[in-house]
């Protein structure tokens, strides 16, 4: 154990030193040794980060939760094989050095595991710790026990923690930063682990990272995102990095030669650095625009951070900006003030796009060390400066989630969608009639912005005026616009407001709203059905809701009761079943019997380690899913569902980051077996001038060398150049791509991508 390397109360850290004469040591003494001195390293390194947030005596706090973890977890190990202290560790390294979080902070983060995985319990952490400690390590618990199969644990994980949001913002940076070095440490686990994890990572975690203003962290969560979930893509993109790597330096350098100069004339305090687009945004861009590596000219942004007093941030960035474009022309079109509008997660900063001489376009960032240090580490920095400004962005979206939490209802999954539109990267300003302004995102309706003002309103809004033009409640809102929404009594929320409403307030309090209106027309409902049951003369013990509920395919008595009301079902069907019970007692019985999606599940998952897809042996009913038409040497994964078998989806799906982070429990790993008479149906976008005869060509290609069967082909063509569609049948992704090969070299034709 660890104990032994370093006394408790003195922190002695330097090295051991080596005996004059050492006997042999076995394999496991070495490994065993190795193991200390790495712990030992790692320890080291955590007081070291954590020195600028703590004194001695939270030194001494932090070496007890040390201590207290170390020994909890001292028989464990991670898949990787080293020792699982290594994992808190890090974590609490993450919190320290990379968010910037105190001591109660690193504490939590040591000993996160504890409580879940160890003898060790909530009541220890709070008496040596204290409550609010508890607390913090309660919500960063996962949950155990059964759920119902409709929901996802993740998801009930990820609700729970938000709840403790409403005590601690704590809970969600300390399980970013577990989630962050789980993505680090991901290559020891299985593929369709990695699959998972790295789908919960890109559809919840890093949307909340980006939220809450951690830049660096949502960045890096992206490119991990991309490295195991397109691993290929993910090398390619690194390799092309490091080649043109030399290039771009000397290239920033000549770029800021005359800039610095003027700073420095100006008696400007300045630090100027140059950052890489993230590999996950430049695959975007690739992917977005249909072009190679080669052709995202922006691969980079210059920023200026200046070291100004918080009274003269702002007119030192413009002098800055003035600087800037005195040298370089700028495109009006990029300029971007977060300064005097900051975005919703409080990051501030000046963006424009400027030409430089060697006919590039640079995006410059402009901002002051403050404002860096909130872009870097987002709400924690926002805490060092609150005694300095007034409610935050990010406080105003906390406080929005903890009445979102206070009106939850419905399963887990239902939330997480309604908690997903609170993540939005882009947003938009509005203002009220007064000209206060509020913040929404892209794509808010006039609906969405009356429940932004309050909820009275939104359910009794019935249009709006926008720059005083009379406009429907679905109508999309730009940034700008002065909205005012009117009103009726008589207004209630109806049914097809959540086809256009797409803030999570919104939506919650449209669903809660008719929800209640469901209610009471099942209570109503159940006063007919009392009271015509009456009228039959029949004797109510002898009545069986259940069968009923069973003869009608309905899930509960509240939707029975509510269907009969709207007059959905008709009496005459529920006085059959009265009546003729007998009768229908019988044909109950002799229904086959459904399976429940868990048993389903069981069944597939025990039968087979992966899903053989094409071969003959297997007895399991799979389709290829029509969404991403996956064929054959793509990397897919089985989908279980409900009533339609298996469905097959390649991993790359739009549909597959909501698919395995909701229900991870129910994808199964799938492999092609290499049978070259199946025919796959795939289609490619094509783009080239349009010469004469290029349509002959490009079909010839197709059905004479390479005996390529077509379904359909489509050409549209417009002031010189064309874009053309064409479906048609593969045996697999090698085939394809050798078509495309062949496609490529044919006269005028600039691009080729497979329809995804």
């Amino acid at each position: 154990m660890l104990a032994f390397i370093f006394d408790k109360n003195t922190f002695p850290l330097s090295a051991e030193t080596k005996p004059k004469s050492t006997p042999a040591l076995t394999s496991s003494k070495v490994n065993e040794e190795h193991d200390k001195k790495e712990i030992l390293k790692r320890y080291r390194a955590l007081l070291k980060a954590s020195k600028a947030h703590v004194g001695n005596q939270d030194q001494k706090l932090i070496r007890k939760a040390f201590d207290l973890a170390l020994d909890a977890h001292k028989e464990m190990r991670r898949r990787s094989g080293e020792p699982y202290i290594l994992h808190p560790l890090a974590v609490a390294q993450i919190v320290a050095q990379e968010i910037g979080l105190g001591t109660t902070s690193i504490v939590c983060a040591l000993l996160h595991d504890t409580v879940e995985d160890t003898h060790i319990t909530l009541e220890d952490i709070a008496q040596q710790f204290g409550a609010k400690t508890a607390k913090i390590i309660d919500g960063l618990t996962k949950i155990s026990g059964v759920f119902d199969n409709s929901s996802s644990i993740q998801a009930e994980n990820f609700r729970k923690m938000l709840l403790t949001l409403s005590d601690d913002v704590r809970v969600i940076l300390i399980k970013l930063a577990d989630r962050l070095h789980n993505m680090r440490t991901l290559g020891s686990m299985p593929r369709d682990k990695q699959l998972k994890i790295a789908s919960e990572t890109a559809y919840l975690y890093a949307p909340l990272a980006h939220r809450l203003g951690l830049y660096a962290i949502k960045t890096e969560m992206d490119d991990l995102v991309l490295k195991y979930k397109e691993p290929q893509v993910y090398k390619d993109i690194v390799k092309q990095l490091k080649q043109t790597k030399r290039e771009r330096e000397a290239f920033i350098a000549e770029f800021m030669q005359p800039i610095r100069k003027s700073l420095d004339a100006h008696g400007l305090k300045y630090e100027i650095k140059g950052r890489t687009k993230s590999i996950h945004s430049i695959f975007n861009k690739m992917k977005k625009q249909n072009i190679p590596f080669e052709e995202v000219f922006d691969l980079f942004a210059i920023r200026v951070i200046l070291d100004s007093e918080q009274d003269r941030e702002k007119p030192d960035c413009w002098q800055a900006y003035s600087i800037v474009t005195d040298y370089y022309k700028p495109n009006p079109d990029r300029l971007r003030d977060w300064i005097s509008t900051p975005k919703a997660n409080g990051y501030e900063s000046l963006h424009t796009t400027v030409m430089s001489t060697g006919g590039r376009w640079v995006e410059v960032q402009i901002r002051s060390l403050r404002m860096d240090e909130i872009a870097e580490k987002g709400y924690a920095a926002h805490w060092k400066y609150k005694e300095s400004s007034s409610e935050s962005a990010v406080d105003e979206w906390i406080n929005r989630i903890r009445e979102m939490l206070e009106n939850s209802e419905g399963n887990a999954l239902d939330f997480i969608d309604d908690f997903k539109l609170n993540l939005f990267s882009d947003e938009i300003f509005v203002f009220t009639p007064k000209g206060d302004l509020r913040t929404l995102p892209v794509g808010a309706t006039a609906l969405d912005f009356a429940f932004e003002i309050h909820t009275n309103i939104g359910e009794k809004c019935i249009g709006a005026k926008i720059n005083h033009k009379l406009v429907p409640l679905s109508h999309v809102l730009n940034s700008g616009d002065q909205i005012e929404i009117l009103t009726s009594s008589k207004q209630n929320p109806k049914e097809d407001w959540l086809e256009f409403a797409i803030t999570a307030k919104a939506k919650s309090k449209i669903k809660s709203a008719l929800k209640e209106e469901k209610r009471k027309i099942s209570e109503d409902g159940r006063e007919i059905f009392d009271r015509k049951f009456k009228n039959l003369k029949l004797d109510k013990s002898d009545f069986d809701m259940h069968k009923l509920l069973m003869y009608l395919r309905l899930p509960n008595a509240s939707e029975f009761y509510y269907r009969l009301a709207k007059e959905v079902i008709d009496f005459s069907e529920v006085k059959d079943f009265l009546i003729n019970k007998d009768r229908i007692d019988e044909k109950l019985a002799s229904r086959p019997e459904t399976k429940s999606l868990e048993d389903v599940v069981k069944q597939i998952r025990g039968s087979n380690e992966a899903l053989v897809i094409g071969d003959n042996l297997t007895n399991m009913d799979y389709k290829l899913s029509p969404c991403c038409n996956p064929i054959s040497g793509d990397d897919v994964f089985g989908f279980i569902t409900i009533n339609e078998g298996i469905k097959i989806h390649r991993v790359n799906c739009p549909n597959a980051i909501q698919l395995m982070s909701n229900y991870g429990y129910r994808i199964v790993k799938a492999k092609w077996t290499h049978q070259k008479e199946i025919a796959f149906l795939a289609g490619i976008k094509i783009n080239g001038t349009d010469d004469v005869g290029v349509v002959n060509n490009i079909t010839k290609v197709i059905s004479n060398e390479l005996k390529v069967n077509m379904r359909s082909i489509s050409i549209d063509s417009n002031e010189g150049l064309f874009e053309g569609t064409i479906m048609l049948f593969v045996h697999d992704t090698k085939h394809l791509d050798k078509l495309i090969a062949k496609l490529l070299k044919v006269k005028g034709i600039y691009s080729i991508s497979r329809i995804e």
